[in-house]
């Protein structure tokens, strides 16, 4: 046994009992060609990557105007959004004095048909990606 070999199973704590042996050319199996994914490392195991769609969350938002009316929004938002009475106010008053809020949050798919409606009834609304 060489000199790299004893080096090999001393760092490894192994010994050279614990291989098996290519019977024509005398060496450890798991160092034959085609046995490792990583040819000029086969102690080192292959490393993958999973892709995970991670599409950026969005927001439905609201902005603020000066021709509809606290009513208005607040009808709109409960009858589209589904909220109570309560957070329906709470939003136009945010609406009112930030001039902008995210009313609502989730996938496109979601929020397209409830900013279409809010839309359609006069009130400015955009889906945005939360930054």
């Amino acid at each position: 046994m060489n000199l790299c070999s004893r080096l090999f199973f001393y760092l490894w704590g192994m010994k050279e009992t614990d291989l098996t042996c290519h019977p024509t050319v005398n060496t450890p199996e798991f160092l034959q060609a085609g046995n490792c994914q990583n040819e000029s490392r086969p102690w080192e195991k292959q490393q993958t990557d999973t892709l995970v769609d991670t599409e950026s969350p969005l927001q439905l938002i609201i902005w603020n105007d000066h021709y509809n009316t606290f009513e208005w929004v607040i009808a709109a938002l409960v009858e589209i959004c589904g909220h109570t009475e309560q957070q329906a106010e709470q939003c136009a008053f945010i609406i009112h004095t930030k001039g902008k809020y995210a009313v609502k949050k989730g996938d496109y798919d979601t929020l397209k048909p409830m900013k279409d409606s809010i839309v359609d009834r006069g009130i400015n609304a955009t889906i945005e990606a939360i930054v």
